[in-house]
């Protein structure tokens, strides 16, 4: 499956991120790509919906830290969303679900979920 992201602004500011596909590690820079160019834009706040990403490897975990380590620096947060299967397995498994969890219920981004 080709490995696709798109990204449009949100209400109230910052960015929605959609990914499909695989992320591994010939993806990982397309999206490491998109976040450096957001983040360099100005965007301080990003959603990542992972609803449609099949496959997740180390090097995608990376491209997740990086991003929100790269909005943070400039006061904001990268979240992450919608992960099933195997992606929300990886997540869970590497602590990034509680780190950059961004539960459908919670009212505010910054807010961690629940264990």
């Amino acid at each position: 499956m080709t490995f696709t992201v798109t990204y449009a602004q949100r209400d109230g500011g910052g960015a929605c991120l959609r990914l499909a596909g695989e992320l591994d590690m010939s993806t990982a820079p397309e999206l490491t790509a998109v976040l450096d160019r957001l983040t360099e834009q100005g965007e301080r706040h990003l959603l990542v919906d992972l609803a449609e990403l099949t496959f997740c490897d180390s090097t995608g975990i990376a491209a997740f830290v990086r991003g929100d380590n790269r909005a943070t620096a400039r006061g904001g947060w990268l979240r992450v969303t919608g992960a099933t299967g195997r992606v929300e397995r990886v997540l869970r498994l590497t602590g990034l679900a509680e780190v950059l969890g961004y539960p459908p219920d919670t009212g505010h981004p910054t807010a961690r979920s629940a264990p």
